[in-house]
C-alpha cells in the first residue's frame, strides 16, 4: 500500500473515531464537532500527515515515538477508549481492517 493512501486511511480512522464520541457526549451538534475536538482532530491529522515512520508503522499506538504532547496525548487516548469498541458497529469494516493491520504489525515486531 502507498504512503499516502495509509495516511489517509489513518486519518479517517481517527476522524471517525472522534466524531463518534463527541455524538455520545453531546459536543457533536448537527453534525459539527465542538471547537475542542476539532481542534484535537487538526493537531492529530496534522502529527500523522507529519509523521517520518509511516512507511514501517502500523498506527500511533504501535509508534515507538509518541509524538502526542500531554494534553492532546490524553484526549486521544480517551477517545480511543471510548469510541475503539464502539466504532464496529458504525464502521465494521474500517474496524476490522484496523484490528488486522495492528496484529500484522505486532508479530512483524517479534
Amino acid at each position: 500500500m502507498n504512503i499516502e493512501k495509509k495516511r489517509k486511511r489513518e486519518i479517517r480512522v481517527v476522524e471517525e473515531m472522534i466524531k463518534l464520541y463527541c455524538r455520545r457526549h453531546d459536543d457533536y451538534c448537527y453534525g459539527v464537532m465542538s471547537e475542542e475536538y476539532r481542534l484535537l482532530f487538526e493537531y492529530a491529522k496534522e502529527r500523522i500527515e507529519h509523521c517520518p515512520f509511516m512507511e514501517t508503522k502500523t498506527f500511533c499506538s504501535q509508534c515507538q515515538v509518541h509524538c502526542y504532547q500531554m494534553k492532546q496525548k490524553e484526549m486521544i487516548r480517551k477517545v480511543m477508549r471510548y469510541s475503539g469498541p464502539r466504532l464496529l458497529f458504525y464502521h465494521p469494516l474500517m474496524t476490522i481492517n484496523h484490528g488486522f493491520v495492528t496484529i500484522l504489525g505486532k508479530r512483524r515486531r517479534k
